[in-house]
């Protein structure tokens, strides 16, 4: 079993920036990747970002490209997501996941393990 644990939303205003971390713990595998999803009231879930643990590949949606930025300790089974540049449109409770074996990056039913969520809120 794994667990991960989201820390590192807030309220933050337009044009700013946050960190968000991940930790993973349990058993992990080299095959692993690890996202972000958000979602935002009324919405449905959606994909963000991911990075594979072994190689750090990593993929974005459209939405992220340029303004976020996901990375991995390795040392500390950690992902990050650095959101830079916020709009209120970003506003969400964002997700990590972990994906024992990923095969479509952004496909949300690829991922096995879920936290519970951090709340972005970003004022315009």
């Amino acid at each position: 079993q794994v667990q991960v644990v989201e820390s590192g939303g807030g309220l933050v205003q337009a044009g700013g920036s946050l960190r968000l971390s991940c930790a993973a713990s349990g058993r992990t595998f080299s095959s692993f990747a690890m996202a972000w999803f958000r979602q935002a009231p009324g919405k449905e879930r959606e994909f963000v970002a991911t990075i594979r643990w072994s190689g750090g590949s990593t993929y974005y949606a459209d939405s992220a490209k340029g303004r976020f930025t996901i990375s991995r300790d390795e040392a500390k089974n950690t992902v990050y997501l650095q959101m830079n540049s916020l709009k209120p449109e970003d506003t969400a409770v964002y997700y990590c996941a972990a994906a024992r074996e990923l095969r479509r990056p952004g496909y949300i039913y690829d991922y096995d393990y879920w936290g519970q969520g951090t709340q972005v809120t970003v004022s315009s």
